[in-house]
C-alpha cells in the first residue's frame, strides 16, 4: 500500500514518480533492524523493564508506566538517548543503558530473537540487483552484533551501522549519511530508507532520501509512519523490492 507523505519536512523529499529522473537509480536501500527485518517480540520492553529496576523503579508502578510509554514512544531512537531523557544525570544514564544492553543480549542469547519472514530474501535480493544495503540500529555496536551473530547474519549486508559509528542516532540523518559515504553512493537521491517507527521516517526524510517506507511489523501504525514523512507504508520488509522498482524509472 502506497501512502502520501504529510510531514511538513518531507516537502519536496517525497515527490519522487516514475519518470523522475532524480528517482532512477536508487543503490543505496538503509535498514532498520528491530522491528524491520529482526522480529522484536517485546523484548525491548523487557530489556527496559528489567534496567529500570535495577535503577529502582519498581514494575507496574505510575512511574514504570510512564518511563515505558515514553521508551514505546521513541521506539528507534538511540536507547543511550532515551535513558538520558528519562533520568536525567549522565551517570544514572549510562548504568541504564548497560544493564539494559545486558538484559537485551541475555534475551537474544537465550534465542529469543529470530529474523522477520522475507527479511533474509530481500536483502539477497537487493544486493543481487546490484543495490549496497546498510543495517542501521539505535543499539550499541555489542548489542548490534549479538543479534547478528544470533541470527547467522554477519556479513549478510554491505555494511552495519550504529550510533556511535555515525556521531548521533535516531531522528538524526547520521547513520544515512554515513551509509552514503561509506558505500561510495553519490547522491541522498540514490537511497531509500525503510523502518517501523516515526524516528526511522524523520531520519530518512532528513537525509534527504526520496523513499522513505514505513513497515507495520514493529512498533508503530500507519497514521504515525504517514505522520513522520512516509512515502510508502508496507507490511512488511518483503514488499520493498517492488516499492523500489515503482519508483525507478524503467530502463
Amino acid at each position: 500500500m502506497t501512502a502520501p507523505s504529510t510531514h511538513p519536512e518531507a516537502a519536496g523529499t517525497a515527490s519522487g514518480t516514475p519518470g523522475n529522473p532524480e528517482t532512477s537509480d536508487l543503490r543505496l536501500v538503509v535498514l532498520d533492524m528491530a522491528g524491520t527485518t529482526v522480529a522484536d517480540g517485546g523484548l525491548v520492553e523487557r530489556a527496559f523493564s528489567r534496567a529500570a529496576a535495577e535503577l529502582g523503579v519498581e514494575p507496574g508502578g505510575a512511574d514504570h508506566t510512564a518511563k515505558l510509554d515514553y521508551v514505546r514512544a521513541t521506539m528507534g531512537e538511540s536507547k543511550i538517548t532515551v535513558f538520558r531523557a528519562l533520568f536525567g544525570d549522565e551517570e544514572t544514564a549510562q548504568r541504564g543503558n548497560a544493564a539494559f544492553e545486558t538484559a537485551y543480549a541475555e534475551l537474544v542469547d537465550g534465542g529469543e530473537c529470530r529474523p522477520l519472514p522475507g527479511a533474509r530474501e530481500t536483502i539477497e535480493e537487493l544486493r543481487e540487483s546490484g543495490r549496497k544495503v546498510v543495517l542501521t540500529t539505535g543499539f550499541s555496536r555489542v548489542t548490534q552484533d549479538a543479534i547478528l551473530d544470533a541470527l547467522g547474519w554477519q556479513g549478510l549486508a554491505d555494511l552495519t551501522l550504529c550510533p556511535a559509528d555515525a556521531g548521533r542516532g535516531r531522528p538524526y540523518p547520521d547513520m544515512v549519511l554515513t551509509a552514503l559515504l561509506r558505500t561510495g553512493t553519490d547522491s541522498v537521491r540514490q537511497i531509500a530508507v525503510a523502518g517501523d517507527t516515526a524516528y526511522d521516517m524523520l531520519t530518512g526524510v532528513r537525509a534527504g532520501a526520496p523513499l522513505v517506507a514505513g513497515v507495520l511489523t514493529g512498533a508503530h501504525d500507519e497514521a504515525r509512519l504517514i505522520a513522520a514523512g512516509a512515502t510508502h507504508v508496507l507490511g512488511s520488509v518483503a514488499e520493498l523490492p517492488a516499492a523500489i522498482a515503482g519508483l525507478e524509472t524503467p530502463r
